[in-house]
């Protein structure tokens, strides 16, 4: 058994030093600690705002945003490698916080210092991209572009991989010469916290960096609304995407949102079925099942279908469930009360509208307390169903039969959402195919939700817009400026000389 180890006590963290939030306001941490979290208001989001502000203009840039891409690197290893020295707390924070398997949080932790070092690389390289010529038809012009920080951006990011999704925006953001405010979830910011404190040790110059925690309408939405944050990135629910965009739109503010889904994966009758078995229940269980991308919705070939259930409630009744920090665990608690009651509303409305619960869809028996949720299956779906439309954000798989291949990519493509979506089958170009057609952003074959910082990642329709990771990534926290020069000695000769008169 894992030691739970205590949470610091921390404060806002602006301009490079705590502080307690001006209306010393404070949230509950929940499970299974009741230590509390500081929670910030407007007043502390203009105050992070300024801060940012200072630090893009302190010494005319040259301290942060104008400085070389190389200089910034510097600081980003730094948070890379103190990060990994302290792994195995954070990864225990993480776990304690949001209630993910710990060897889960261990390998969070490893993707976290890795987007910095990513990143690190990515900025010193933006050095030798400056100046990119752009090529005329004209000769007596030349053409160039600078790629230049966005400036003051505000990050709102999710209690699903707290440390990891605010990584995803802190550090290409950083690297792009930006000044950042990151709000993280008021459901799990312990980890946030810490990654000032890292920041603090590293001596990331005052102001680059700002966290401040608390809840949506109190501090997300000043920051959205806020004139001088010159962007917002956000990932969370397609309702506060939503919101995000319109409080932008009065001030022409630009936002990138990742909102989501309800992913497809299809399941052809060629497939080893234990091998597709488990990529199936790792794309909708892992993270217990609170993934914006999981592929929740499986469309199986009518000819495996009965053989591949089957299969699959016998792995998914292998799935060690119990305390996220014991050895072994692969499914712990769902992150809150709200959510573990909205995930078992989702399973009781499907029953109610005629669906079959194949497996799970309760407590398990041996767990009496936390918000734990059995790794459920459901079947007999009519596409009309809320389990079938709706991103339930828990451990659940709705399941469809399908007949031919045309019938599963119109199933696939059926929904408001295009996040990700899987293919398994042996026939690669069955899986190419399949691939175009998909109707999402991220598509994976013969597996569901692997993810590398180097290859893009977003939606479209409902899901969302803008690429995070990558070059992509980078780009995003970038401005593009065009610089054209006349070179000739040739006058321009539009008008007449008045000398000629």
């Amino acid at each position: 058994m894992a030691m739970a180890i205590p949470i610091p006590s921390r404060q806002l963290f602006i301009n490079g030093e705590w502080r307690e939030p001006v209306l010393k306001k404070r949230i509950p941490i929940v499970n299974p600690t009741t230590e509390e979290i500081v929670a910030a208001t407007a007043e502390d989001v203009e105050l992070a705002v300024d801060a940012a502000r200072q630090a893009l203009s302190r010494n005319k840039g040259k301290d942060w945003s104008s400085a070389s891409g190389a200089f910034r690197a510097k600081y980003l290893r730094a948070i890379a490698a103190k990060i990994t020295e302290r792994k195995s707390e954070l990864a225990n924070l993480e776990t304690i916080d949001c209630g993910k398997p710990l060897e889960e949080a261990v390998w969070d932790i490893d993707d976290v210092a890795g987007c910095f070092e990513y990143y690190a690389d990515l900025a010193e390289g933006l050095d030798a991209k400056q100046k990119a010529p752009v090529s005329l038809p004209l000769e007596n012009f030349k053409s160039y572009v600078l790629k230049e920080p966005i400036g003051v951006v505000g990050l709102i990011t999710p209690w699903n991989y707290p440390l990891l999704m605010a990584t995803w925006k802190v550090a290409p953001a950083l690297a792009a010469g930006c000044a950042a405010i990151l709000k993280p979830s008021e459901l799990a910011s312990v980890t946030c916290l810490e990654l000032a404190e890292v920041c603090r040790e590293v001596g990331l110059p005052p102001g680059v960096l700002n966290i401040v925690t608390g809840l949506g309408p109190e501090a997300g939405a000043p920051l959205v609304s806020h004139p001088h944050v010159d962007k917002i990135a956000f990932t969370g629910s397609n309702a506060t995407g939503s919101r995000i965009m319109a409080a932008a739109a009065p001030m022409v503010k630009p936002v990138s949102l990742e909102l989501g889904g309800k992913s497809p994966i299809i399941v052809f009758e060629d497939v080893d079925l234990d091998k597709a078995v488990e990529w199936t229940i790792f794309g909708c269980f892992w993270t217990n099942g609170q993934i914006c991308s999981a592929t929740s919705r499986l469309l199986v070939h009518e000819s495996i279908a009965a053989e591949f259930l089957e299969r699959m409630v016998k792995w998914i009744k292998n799935i060690k469930i119990s305390d996220p920090l014991e050895e072994g665990c692969r499914l712990g608690p769902v992150v809150s009360r709200g959510q573990y009651e909205k995930v078992l509303k989702f399973i009781s409305n499907a029953k109610s509208e005629g669906a079959t619960i194949l497996c799970g869809g309760a407590r398990p028996e041996h767990l009496k307390k936390g918000f734990f949720v059995e790794p459920t299956v459901i079947t007999d779906i009519a596409t009309s169903m809320q389990i079938w439309r709706e991103e339930v954000f828990g451990p659940v798989l709705c399941v469809k039969a399908f007949s031919t291949e045309d019938e599963a990519i119109e199933l696939a493509n059926d929904t408001r959402y295009g996040l990700g979506a899987a293919v398994i089958s042996k026939d690669l170009e069955r899986c190419d195919r399949v691939s175009k057609a998909f109707q999402a952003g991220i598509v994976w074959i013969n597996c569901s939700q692997p993810c590398f910082s180097q290859a893009p990642w977003g939606g479209k329709k409902h899901s969302g817009f803008g690429r995070e990771l990558g070059e992509w990534g980078l780009d995003n926290y970038l401005s593009v400026k065009q610089v054209t020069q006349y070179v000739s000695d040739e006058p321009w000769g539009w008008y007449k000389s008045p000398s000629k008169l």
